[in-house]
């Protein structure tokens, strides 16, 4: 475990440790087990500082790492703030009945999930829930990511975010790195599941690569993303003769 925050934190989550939070509805399967990266969180657990981000191929665990804590905190496992009761399909894992959160003494417990590959659905139940919301779905997706971001995320909580470059465009990226920071700055906690090199540079954030060796901490210029889009960006045909030959 690395990030100890010690017991004085007022951090929304110290950590993640293997527990029975008592959720409320139906429990997932166990595949989640099998996971290199949640096996590890489930047996060692799992220490969180102001901001975390985690990367990582596709399928290595990040999303069912941020789920399940963003689940087992309150929110919608399809994402929304605490408490929210939004959920069309059931699809997640068992991993969030498998957790427990350890809080900050007085720690706050605002907080907001946004899950890129849910928003559409998100966006529906707002609209049939009308409130002082915008109509998100008469705006362009990158547009409606920052608007939401921008409204539902101001006040000291925790934030969980997967993947949201999905949405953005190089500078709502940008626009969205800067608002993480702030609210960073301003006593809340961040934690970011992304496949972009932009946001994985958070600063102050504690970065792990996430892959068949479970979790390790890894510094922004060492990390395969990086490594990977530098390579690309200083020559693109290196890598296109070889995928499209």
């Amino acid at each position: 475990m690395v990030a100890r925050p010690g017991s004085w934190s007022m951090l929304p989550v110290r950590s993640v440790v293997a527990g029975d939070p008592k959720l409320d509805g139906e429990r997932g399967g166990d595949w989640h087990r099998t996971v290199p990266a949640v096996r590890q969180v489930l047996e060692h657990g799992w220490d969180l500082g102001a901001a975390t981000v985690l990367v990582g191929d596709n399928g290595a665990g990040k999303s069912t790492l941020v789920e399940g804590i963003a689940t087992t905190f309150g929110m919608a496992p399809e994402g929304g703030s605490t408490g929210s009761m939004h959920r069309t399909r059931p699809t997640e894992s068992g991993f969030a009945h498998d957790i427990r959160l350890v809080r900050g003494a007085g720690a706050p417990r605002r907080g907001f999930f946004l899950r890129a590959e849910t928003m559409h659905g998100f966006y529906t139940y707002l609209d049939e829930h009308p409130g002082a919301d915008p109509v998100f779905h008469e705006m362009s997706h990158g547009e409606s990511f920052l608007e939401l971001i921008g409204s539902r995320m101001m006040y000291p909580g925790l934030y969980v975010l997967d993947e949201p470059e999905s949405a953005l465009s190089f500078t709502g990226c940008l626009a969205l790195l800067q608002h993480l920071h702030d609210l960073v700055r301003h006593d809340s906690q961040v934690i970011l599941s992304t496949h972009s090199p932009l946001l994985a540079a958070l600063p102050g954030a504690t970065i792990y690569e996430v892959g068949e060796w479970g979790l390790r901490e890894c510094a922004w210029e060492d990390l395969d993303l990086v490594i990977a889009w530098r390579g690309f960006l200083d020559d693109p045909q290196r890598y296109l003769r070889h995928v499209l030959d």
